[in-house]
């Protein structure tokens, strides 16, 4: 394994991979279509009125919960860096990130990069501020629940992927994205609602960043200097060393501009 791993670090270290220039047009993922707001934008209604309703969230909510409580071994309280999900959660971004330094996808690694950071910003901004106001007290009794940010994050990744990459690689990041939504009400930090509404938050921040990808392309000149093989080339550096504690493995990376 060492040497497989020491080989490939070889190849990519002498082999540094230019990004390839994208034409200056809007792909379907830039234009903003009313129908495009749909989904989300319903995920959110229907997270909020069930949370909301005390019918909806006695019936729906507590049943939910009480289903889990009796199936996971009655897990109450599971400290936060204990969930899986608490890293879960970041796999669709990271999938989206990692292809962006192959130059995969359809537009550039600046692009790709602003997109993504404006993605996360919406979506911390939007949930954390729902958050706050709305004050709903989780199940396990911890406070701000709704909605789930756990679930923004991993949807918002799911939906950059898709947006970039197509409908299969995105099925692929969904389904993490909705193993991470279980998680959190199987391990009872959110209820239902909360994961719902989580989720259409995520997927509207993606979409709305990549709307906002055409005036981000002009602000930041990707066009004329950052956008263009010609302009920057990086290079990804793997290593593999021994430490006195074990195996470490990592990847340097330098941009060039």
């Amino acid at each position: 394994m060492k040497r497989l791993f020491a080989l490939v670090a070889f190849l990519v270290a002498v082999m540094p991979l230019n990004a390839q220039r994208r034409d200056s047009v809007y792909t379907s993922s830039e234009q903003f279509k009313v129908t495009k707001l749909i989904a989300p934008v319903s995920l959110i209604g229907v997270g909020a009125v069930c949370a909301f309703t005390p019918a909806i969230h006695t019936g729906m909510d507590m049943g939910v919960k009480e289903w889990a409580l009796a199936n996971n071994g009655g897990v109450y309280n599971l400290p936060i860096m204990d969930c899986p999900e608490t890293y879960l959660q970041y796999v669709p971004s990271a999938a989206y990130g990692i292809a962006a330094l192959f130059g995969a996808g359809k537009h550039s690694l600046p692009e790709q990069f602003v997109a993504g950071v404006t993605a996360f910003g919406l979506m911390l901004a939007s949930s954390q501020a729902i958050k706050f106001a709305a004050n709903v007290t989780r199940p396990n009794d911890n406070p701000r629940s709704f909605p789930s940010g756990h679930t923004a994050t991993a949807f918002m990744g799911a939906e950059l992927v898709r947006l970039e990459y197509g409908i299969w690689w995105g099925l692929a990041a969904y389904s993490v994205a909705g193993a991470t939504a279980f998680l959190r009400v199987w391990n009872n930090w959110h209820w239902t609602s909360d994961v719902i509404a989580g989720a259409g938050i995520g997927i509207l921040s993606a979409n709305a960043a990549y709307w906002l990808l055409p005036l981000e392309r002009k602000l930041f000149r990707m066009d004329s200097k950052l956008a263009g093989a010609a302009h920057y080339k990086w290079q990804a550096l793997p290593y593999a060393a021994s430490t006195p504690v074990g195996a470490s493995y990592g990847l340097s990376l330098s941009v060039q501009w």
